[in-house]
């Protein structure tokens, strides 16, 4: 089960994504003397550098947890760089066609090493480039202080190409601010912006709907089509598609998308899909070779699922269940056989050094989706916090561990029972709920609800 944890919830994962009312006060000065404020010194709470970044540059500061919510959850990865050369919360991005990092380091005076390591000057780098967005968008002080107007300023930091994949990410921001972020970062801080009504102003890209007229080019029903680079994979195939390969972006759904259409990525995909409800946008044909997996390139289908290896909070059920149902659709379509010999991690392409999908993909749960194996497909889900978090086999601590959740997640309860009572962290609880794609119970301390006994869940 879990252990170090400071309380209940000591993580949770995306229950709402959100923002609070609290905008940042208008600065008297012109842009350039507010980019010369100083960002907040190192230690900081995180609570506070947002606060002091939103405050120096006029930006506000829901917006700007939200933008970093929704790029890395707020986790800035040891200062260890995404797929595209992004770092830290904000994702400040440095490569051949973006420059985000050496743009705040001139507009802040940070040196490079702070904005990659130090999460203050992450912070305050990332708000003085919205800021330089917003100046360039014409936006003045009365605008500044409307979430709604920021929209074309959030596209344009996210995904600056195509104007499909910038509405993908700036509509994923404004989801954000409307239901609301509840989370912890690193060492425990809580950090909260409550849900409002926001009306995203979404100017030049109002006729570019992420979804209309995208959906009818792509091969998978259910998936947008939005593609990459022809520089970025092979037109054609060298050999029959037998397998597929699981991947794990290394940064956020549009981002990646973004990528494959930079020219300088020299990577591609064929499938993308997303943590928060899985959605899916196919970027190269599965007649092409896209470029993803080295050795495996030729005989495989390339699917990379949104979020980072180190943090199992990206890998919801909303995403295992449409990649599963991605991969039946391509395993029967292929005459692939359903097995883990022909449904591979990254990490298992010989020839490769990649680390993904990692030790917090969950394959057991993921292959029984594939397989068919749906006994919970009228569940419930429930969201869960903790790491290391058994499943047994009974409802009792003494029974076999059949199963383990990594970390936050979402799981899909078909019933409850009373059985051996747990006491951890403060709480106790003798509440069990039944798992039955994973085949054991799970103790209700770590479902992520104010209630011990499940509501609106019957008994087993």
């Amino acid at each position: 089960m879990s252990s170090g944890l400071p309380a209940r919830r000591a993580r949770t994962a995306l229950c709402a994504t959100a923002v609070a009312a609290a905008l940042a006060l208008p600065l008297t000065g012109p842009p350039s003397l507010a980019a010369a404020a100083p960002s907040a010194p190192p230690g900081t709470s995180v609570t506070t550098a947002f606060a002091r970044a939103a405050e120096a540059h006029d930006v506000p500061r829901d917006l700007l947890v939200a933008v970093g919510y929704g790029e890395t959850r707020l986790d800035d990865h040891a200062g260890l760089p995404s797929q595209d050369n992004g770092y830290g919360m904000m994702h400040l991005v440095s490569n051949p066609e973006r420059h985000t990092l050496e743009q705040a380091a001139r507009l802040t005076g940070a040196s490079l090493a702070d904005l990659r390591g130090d999460t203050g000057a992450n912070i305050d780098g990332a708000a003085a480039v919205l800021r330089a967005l917003a100046d360039e968008a014409g936006l003045d002080a009365a605008d500044r202080d409307r979430l709604g107007a920021w929209y074309p300023v959030t596209a344009r930091y996210g995904a600056p190409g195509g104007r499909a994949t910038a509405r993908l990410y700036a509509d994923a921001v404004y989801d954000l601010l409307a239901d609301g972020v509840r989370t912890r970062v690193a060492g425990g801080e809580r950090v909260t912006v409550a849900p409002r009504t926001v009306r995203p102003e979404r100017g030049p890209y109002a006729g570019t709907d992420a979804d209309a007229g995208l959906a009818a080019a792509a091969e998978y029903p259910s998936a947008l089509w939005n593609p990459a680079y022809s520089g970025n994979y092979a037109a054609g195939r060298d050999s029959a598609i037998t397998t597929v390969v699981v991947h794990v972006t290394q940064g956020s759904y549009a981002g990646s998308i973004s990528w494959f259409q930079n020219p300088s990525a020299q990577v591609s995909a064929h499938y993308v899909v997303r943590s928060s409800d899985g959605q899916i946008t196919q970027t190269v044909r599965e007649g092409d070779t896209a470029w993803h997996a080295r050795s495996a390139n030729p005989y495989s289908v390339g699917v990379e699922h949104e979020g980072y290896v180190d943090d199992p909070a990206w890998f919801t059920d909303a995403l295992y269940r449409s990649s599963a149902a991605l991969t039946r659709y391509l395993t029967d379509k292929y005459g692939i056989p359903r097995d883990r010999a022909h449904i591979v991690g990254h990490s298992e392409v010989p020839g490769n050094d990649h680390t993904d999908p990692g030790p917090n993909w969950d394959w057991a749960h993921y292959m029984s989706l594939v397989q068919g194996d749906d006994d919970g497909a009228t569940a419930t889900p429930f969201p869960t916090w903790g790491s290391d978090v058994s499943i047994r086999r009974e409802p009792t601590t003494d029974s076999a561990r059949v199963a383990s959740l990594p970390g936050p997640t979402t799981v899909r309860v078909a019933c409850q029972v009373h059985g051996g009572l747990v006491e951890y962290d403060g709480y106790s609880n003798d509440a069990w709920s039944y798992l039955p794609d994973r085949g054991g119970y799970v103790s209700n301390i770590f479902i992520d609800v104010d209630d011990a006994w499940l509501p609106g869940v019957p008994t087993c």
